[in-house]
């Protein structure tokens, strides 16, 4: 690859990596890219997780810095991530074209209406530090973890509502909770990419030094910021993504 073309990863990578820590969906702005840049689907695909390791190592530091961790509760829930991942994955390096977007914006139209339902959650003084249908919750993070590993974009819309609305933390720890589970799922899904596929590493390493960046930022935005800036950026970009697959 040329060198503009990993600087525009890069740039793409920053705010990429800041949208998957609020959100998710970065996936959708830097695989494209890559698509445009003549480089195969699956290779996309897989090159893409290096860039996600990077920012979520980030965020999960920053997370960790500003007081937010509970490593035994997310070591399971990622257990449980990357028992998917591995299925998602094997399929996911056979992926070619972009038959999956329409299903993906209905996945999408689907978690902003249970995100928009969902009762507001109560602020008391011990708020949704204590976790609610655990079983269900592993349940659900296996398919998650294999959505993940499979394409990755648009993982972060399917895991805020199991850590939202089924285990029933609020968005400031769901957002702990998430960047840790793909963290986890995406060292399993990187591995096999990189064995089955050769992967562009230069374009890799370029879109996670944008993405860490990103990720440090949407991490402290996140803790600064609160509920409510997290529920809008994610109607809005939940919007704009959906919009952008049905129509374009």
């Amino acid at each position: 690859m040329e060198l503009w073309q990993i600087i525009l990863l890069m740039v793409a990578g920053v705010f990429a990596g800041w949208l998957n820590v609020m959100a998710g969906g970065g996936s959708l702005l830097t695989v494209p890219i890559m698509l445009f840049m003549d480089i195969p689907a699956p290779v996309a695909n897989g090159t893409n997780r290096i860039a996600i390791l990077a920012q979520n190592t980030t965020a999960v530091y920053t997370f960790f810095r500003k007081g937010f961790s509970d490593f035994k509760l997310s070591l399971s829930l990622s257990l449980a991530a990357s028992v998917g991942a591995v299925g998602g994955a094997m399929l996911g390096v056979k992926l070619e074209g972009v038959w999956f977007d329409r299903i993906l914006a209905i996945v999408m139209i689907l978690v902003m209406i249970l995100m928009a339902t969902g009762k507001k959650m109560k602020h008391d003084g011990n708020e949704n530090k204590q976790p609610k249908n655990l079983a269900l919750g592993h349940i659900c993070m296996v398919g998650a973890g294999f959505w993940g590993g499979f394409i990755q974009i648009g993982v972060g819309f399917i895991l805020m509502p199991i850590l939202h609305r089924v285990m029933g933390f609020n968005l400031i720890r769901v957002n702990m909770y998430k960047v840790f589970v793909v963290l986890s799922y995406t060292i399993v899904a990187l591995t096999i990419f990189a064995t089955q596929l050769e992967l562009l590493w230069w374009a890799g390493l370029g879109l996670a030094v944008g993405n860490s960046v990103g990720g440090w930022y949407g991490a402290h935005t996140t803790v600064h910021k609160g509920e409510a800036w997290i529920k809008v950026v994610m109607y809005i970009a939940l919007s704009c993504f959906i919009v952008k697959l049905l129509f374009f």
